[in-house]
């Protein structure tokens, strides 16, 4: 079973995370921030992966603390899950549509941690989600799961549609990513011999 649980507790959040890499796309997401929910929701969708997420954060003060560390734990339980990563694709990537935007994202579970983050959103909230935040919950994320994850806007004038379609097309590259490949069974997917 490929699953891990993240019990994550500062200051600033109380987060409980649940990721099944092997799941079917059941959710139940409560952050406390009503646009983050429906971006986690549909990353659970397209991933496949199931996933429970349930935060109490300081979001009298803003969502910022809240985006970040549930970016954090969701990386981390990624990690986790994926074990010595024997087997897995190891690579992903996917070009997503969503009315104008279209999203590219590409992932490597290399070990080693970089974004590379090109979105140019155009507005500075959509609701009242600041949309800086997007790029701060990946690099949180990037930097627990320990991968490489580029993230570029080829198209798009919607910032929710941008929003929308990064998380999606994230959530498509990270399943093709960690799936497993029988032509590899047991073997790490690095000539090196460790990832």
């Amino acid at each position: 079973m490929r699953t891990a649980e993240i019990k994550r507790k500062t200051a600033e959040t109380d987060i409980y995370l649940y990721i099944d890499l092997d799941g079917t796309g059941k959710n139940t997401i409560e952050t406390g921030c009503g646009f983050l929910d429906h971006m986690l929701t549909l990353f659970s969708a397209h991933s496949k992966f199931d996933l429970t997420v349930k935060c109490k954060g300081d979001t009298y003060v803003d969502y910022h603390h809240t985006v970040e560390d549930i970016g954090i734990a969701l990386g981390s339980a990624i990690f986790s899950a994926l074990g010595d990563k024997k087997g897995i694709t190891r690579y992903g990537d996917f070009i997503l549509a969503m009315d104008e935007a279209l999203i590219l994202t590409s992932v490597d579970f290399s070990g080693r941690t970089y974004l590379g983050y090109s979105l140019k959103i155009p507005t500075e909230k959509v609701g009242d989600f600041d949309t800086e935040l997007v790029e701060e919950f990946w690099y949180g994320f990037v930097r627990k799961a320990e991968c490489a994850l580029h993230i570029r806007k080829i198209a798009g004038s919607n910032s929710h549609h941008i929003i929308e379609g990064a998380f999606k097309s994230a959530a498509r590259s990270l399943r093709q990513a960690v799936s497993l490949d029988a032509r590899s069974a047991g073997e790490i997917p690095s000539t090196k011999g460790v990832l």
